[in-house]
């Protein structure tokens, strides 16, 4: 088995056993912090306000989601009532919102829309970088809104 396929099967047991883990669309909204994080071997990358980490989704095309059943609940996207805020270190010019289907507003930066990953623990957890998953590649996003690739 792949290192991927075992974090699927990793988060597959985690989702199973815990239904309630923060970070679902419905829990994400309201106000919005985007600031910033690092972490080896990382570097600098975004998180919300209490340090969880955000994604983005290689399938998204045109500032516009492409993740939504499944995959939205394995891949929470961040979402927002109001205006998005950007923390010390992101750029509030580079943040921005893009409409979901469910008529949500989904938080974007450098208009790439951003979630978060139902595998990671915690705040600092970084479990989602680089897997391949719902036909595409999720990678946590520097502060200049490129993706961050640790191969």
């Amino acid at each position: 088995m792949r290192t991927g396929q075992l974090v699927l099967v990793a988060v597959a047991a985690v989702l199973a056993a815990s239904p309630h883990i923060r970070g679902t669309a419905a829990q994400a909204a309201g106000p919005a912090t985007v600031k910033l994080a690092q972490k080896a071997p990382f570097g600098r990358y975004l998180t919300d306000s209490t340090g969880r980490a955000l994604y983005l989704f290689t399938a998204d095309r045109n500032h516009a989601s492409a993740c939504d059943g499944a995959c939205a609940a394995a891949w929470p996207p961040l979402t927002v009532t109001g205006t998005p805020t950007a923390g010390e270190g992101v750029k509030a010019s580079m943040l921005g919102v893009v409409p979901r289907k469910s008529g949500a507003k989904q938080v974007t930066y450098d208009g790439k829309p951003l979630y978060y990953f139902k595998g990671d623990s915690a705040a600092g957890s970084t479990a989602g970088e680089g897997i391949d998953h719902f036909g595409g590649e999720w990678y946590l996003l520097s502060p200049k809104g490129g993706k961050i690739d640790d191969d």
